[in-house]
């Protein structure tokens, strides 16, 4: 008899002392997937006074205790005795001070896992004791200064987002690191101590900003680029409108006006076939053919070679022809409504949306059906709409469309449930003696040991996924088309940060040859992982039935752009990351609703999405090796999307219009809680009125800030009197929110060396490592993967992207290939060593890194593999 299907979690007890956002909101992915929480606030109430607290405190189970007290400190230890898993987000120390010792505890049960989750590393003697705000975390990582290529030509730095995305990288991270110390635990017995920086999740959330290629080729530079160089070399200001900045952008990469006076978003650069289409719908595809427009066959070859100056799917164009592709474009755009593009495009396998507001997004019938948005009974807000899971198992999806409220409950009450829980347990793992749970430096092993992946994804979130399992001790084999499908942009450029990690095939698995190549791999492997609609899966043959019948037991995880739990009517629309920021309101807010402008951020969701799906793949091996179940995780950027949003992202009867701070003029949430000039810098204090007499009192120079009516006024006039690290000195000593805004170049120059093989976990809050003999034979500089810090657990420093196809033959001989089979597919193109003579195309070529290289020809161009969708999340 078929068992009923669970949550993944159910069993597993958690103690939850987070607040803000970051670490309730991982109890929340917790408790979202089976977990019971307990979550505890100090007695006056969580810290942050915010609706938001219901969507952060559903499926928990709520009390107040005072730590401070004998008696509140001695029912927290008997709540964390019956505990798998304890949470907490305060600064390093504190929990200690407050008699909660995580390595004691750890100490008499070796089995506990804790998590903590400081604004700062807790060996970051700068910034650990900093009052770590959202906003202060942003302003410190450089999120507030690297706001992309549009607000540099309109002058405009710092700007400020209300987006928590410190927070939400956080939460994907360290919900991923619990989800695999439980899988970790499940074969050894142990637990761990894990931290999880704030700041260190939003350097890796912001990877893409941050990674510098030394000497890259002029072919990678877009208008915008061209337009500041010029701008720069000449003294010409930068003071471009909004209006004069569209003229930059890439005609199937902008914004256009459509019939009902809205705007429709059309993301499609960089993919031949997606470009193609594009211009086909809108019946312009001929006409430019006929005009010219050249169609280079190979997109990877060096510019030098190429049959005209530019090619339909290549991005970004050069000007003359982004200026006629685009007038043409906005004069078709104007014949309908921004909704009848929406199906248009959606139902033509084009990746573009509508841009909308949040609210409208909350509310769509998309989110309703798809269960990205779900109902909550709140004993405080009534009827509630909420986000979905993140991430969720497809046999138990179901079981999360109806979460229970939050629930106030007494310690006796918290107590008896854990117990319950507890004693309906069956432990399959080993168990440790007490004094055990430390592990030395030559025991460390990583989580993920031992567990083979096949990598069929591409461009950022999907790729981004896998290559953040490998720092675990995952072995991923990358298996791409022998034909490219995205130009060296996307195919490439995007791979040197998504594709660290992994071993490189080039396959062709149309081909009978191919098909039987990839089926081995698929028996050989624990897990494979592709980003795609569901539409694919029975032509790929990656649906459930098909995977088994090759593999019985192998587990899958799919990533898309609009899909959740339950099938919807976009559920097979394609997209990417800025298509998600578009219809689910990111940018009518960062640029305003009548302006909207996509977020600043490279990867603002897919690199989230990315953790998301490493969330969903933790769950799958840790049900798996629990209960012996196959499951399929699933994650999406519409998921991915809520989570970033999570402040605003809701809904309930009487509920108030947002007031948030959005658009171009935006620099803070309130007078207190403000970019300020300083006379040589800028500051964010991010404070309250709350503060106010503590600021008169204790800060140097706000004297009779309480007399005056016009806070801002007041405060404008007194930053100006001393410089910005004279002004964070002085808030540091009075515990009161405040950064100077750093720029990630100037954190890249600070804590940048050469790679060393280490992760950077020892550095304190940054660390980049420069890799000096890239395969790419450029210079390249990167984050380090070492926001996830174990103390049991070995985290490692993963190798640089290969060249594409380097380990094709390695790939196939693993699964029993000889070497004259090998060479028989290379001759027959079923497999390749490489897509181009060049690892990164240049623009005039370079012979130095020749290699086999498969010839292209434009029909080769559609294989199963090459409509997979995910977000570029190209170039802002």
């Amino acid at each position: 008899m078929q068992k009923q299907p669970q949550l993944p979690l159910v069993g597993v007890r958690v103690i939850d002392f987070g607040q803000q956002i970051a670490g309730p909101a991982v109890a929340m992915v917790l408790a979202d997937l089976g977990a019971t929480v307990i979550h505890i606030d100090p007695p006056q109430g969580p810290q942050w006074k915010h609706a938001a607290n219901a969507i952060l405190n559903r499926n928990k189970s709520c009390l107040r205790l005072d730590l401070k007290t004998d008696q509140g400190l001695s029912q927290a230890l008997s709540l964390i005795d019956q505990a798998d898993i304890v949470i907490e987000s305060f600064r390093p120390g504190v929990m200690e001070k407050l008699g909660v010792d995580f390595q004691q505890l750890r100490d008499q049960r070796p089995e506990l896992i804790t998590l903590s989750m400081p604004g700062f590393a807790s060996n970051d003697q700068l910034r650990r004791d900093w009052k770590a705000t959202e906003a202060v975390v942003a302003a410190t990582a450089g999120a507030f200064t690297d706001m992309g290529f549009n607000r540099v030509l309109m002058g405009l730095n710092p700007c400020f987002s209300p987006l928590p995305l410190g927070s939400s990288y956080a939460t994907c991270l360290g919900a991923s690191a619990l989800a695999l110390a439980l899988f970790g635990r499940e074969k050894t017995g142990s637990g761990d101590s894990i931290e999880v920086p704030v700041v260190a999740a939003m350097m890796e959330g912001l990877s893409y900003n941050s990674y510098v290629v030394d000497a890259l080729p002029e072919r990678y530079k877009t208008m915008r680029e061209l337009e500041i160089e010029r701008r720069t070399e000449a003294n010409i200001p930068f003071d471009l409108s909004y209006e004069d900045l569209q003229e930059y952008l890439d005609p199937f990469y902008r914004s256009y006006d459509c019939a009902d006076g809205r705007k429709f978003y059309c993301v499609c650069p960089s993919h031949r076939t997606h470009a193609r289409r594009c211009l086909e719908v809108l019946g312009l595809y001929e006409e430019l053919v006929a005009e010219g427009l050249p169609d280079t066959s190979d997109l990877h070859a060096p510019v030098s070679e190429w049959d005209g100056e530019t090619s339909i799917g290549v991005y970004p164009l050069p000007k003359k022809w982004a200026d006629i592709i685009a007038e043409k474009m906005k004069l078709v755009f104007l014949t309908k409504t921004s909704d009848e593009w929406g199906v248009i495009f959606g139902e033509g396998k084009i990746p573009g949306a509508p841009h909308r507001t949040t609210n409208e997004w909350v509310n769509s019938d998309h989110c309703r059906d798809a269960g990205l948005i779900v109902e909550v009974n709140d004993p405080e807000y009534g009827l509630m709409k909420q986000p979905g899971p993140i991430a969720w198992l497809e046999d138990s999806a179901h079981l999360m469309l109806s979460p229970v409220a939050r629930k106030m409950v007494s310690f006796d009450e918290a107590l008896e449930q854990l117990k319950l829980v507890a004693a309906a347990e069956t432990i399959t793992r080993p168990k440790i003696a007490k004094g055990h749970a430390q592990t030395s430096l030559m025991d460390k092993t990583g989580w993920l040991d031992g567990v083979r992946i096949l990598d069929l994804t591409n461009v950022i979130a999907g790729p981004h996924s896998s290559a953040f399992l490998a720092r675990f001790g995952a072995e991923v084999i990358k298996l791409q088309s022998v034909v490219p499908t995205y130009d060296p942009l996307i195919g490439t450029l995007f791979g040197f940060q998504s594709d660290m990690g992994k071993k490189s095939g080039l396959i062709d698995i149309n081909q009978p040859q191919g098909r039987e190549a990839f089926e081995r791999l698929v028996r050989s492997v624990d897990m494979v992982v592709i980003n795609a609609p569901e539409r694919q899966m029975v032509s790929l043959g990656l649906d459930h039935d098909s995977l088994q019948k090759i593999n019985p037991g192998v587990l899958f995880c799919r990533l898309d752009c609009f899909g959740g739990p339950v099938a919807s009517s976009k559920t097979n629309y394609i997209g990417y990351d800025d298509i998600i920021q578009a219809n689910s309101g990111i940018m009518s807010r960062f640029g305003g609703v009548e302006t909207p402008e996509e977020h600043a951020h490279l990867g603002t969701l897919d690199v989230n999405c990315g953790f998301a799906g490493g969330v969903g793949m933790a769950m799958a091996l840790y049900h798996n090796l629990k209960t012996g179940v196959a499951c399929r995780a699933r994650t999406s950027l519409s998921a991915v999307t809520n989570l970033a949003q999570l402040p605003f992202c809701f809904d309930y009867a009487g509920l108030e219009p947002f007031n948030e701070p959005s658009g171009r003029a935006a620099m803070g949430n309130h007078a207190l809680s403000h970019f300020y000039k300083t006379w040589d810098d800028w500051i964010f204090i991010d404070s309250s009125e709350a503060d106010l007499e503590r600021l008169e009192t204790t800060v140097p120079g706000l004297q009779g800030i309480t007399l005056t009516g016009d806070i801002q006024t007041f405060l404008s006039v007194a930053f100006q009197q001393a410089s910005s690290e004279e002004w964070v000195k002085r808030f540091v000593a009075a515990d009161i929110a405040a950064a100077q805004p750093q720029s990630i170049e100037t954190l890249r120059a600070q804590y940048s060396r050469e790679a060393d093989g280490f992760v950077g976990t020892d550095l304190g809050s940054f660390a980049f490592s420069v890799h000096g003999n890239h395969p790419s034979g450029h210079r390249l500089t990167q984050i380090d993967h070492y926001a996830i810090r174990p103390t049991n657990s070995l985290i490692r420093s993963i190798s640089p992207a290969e060249r594409h196809g380097q380990s094709t033959r390695e790939i196939l001989a693993a699964v029993d290939y000889s070497a004259i089979e090998i060479d028989l597919m290379i001759a027959n193109k079923v497999a390749a060593l490489g897509w181009t003579d060049e690892h990164l195309p240049s623009d005039h070529g370079n012979q130095s890194f020749a290699i086999a290289s498969a010839q292209i020809s434009q029909d080769q161009t559609t294989d199963l593999l090459s409509d997979m969708d995910e977000d570029p999340g190209l170039i802002v």
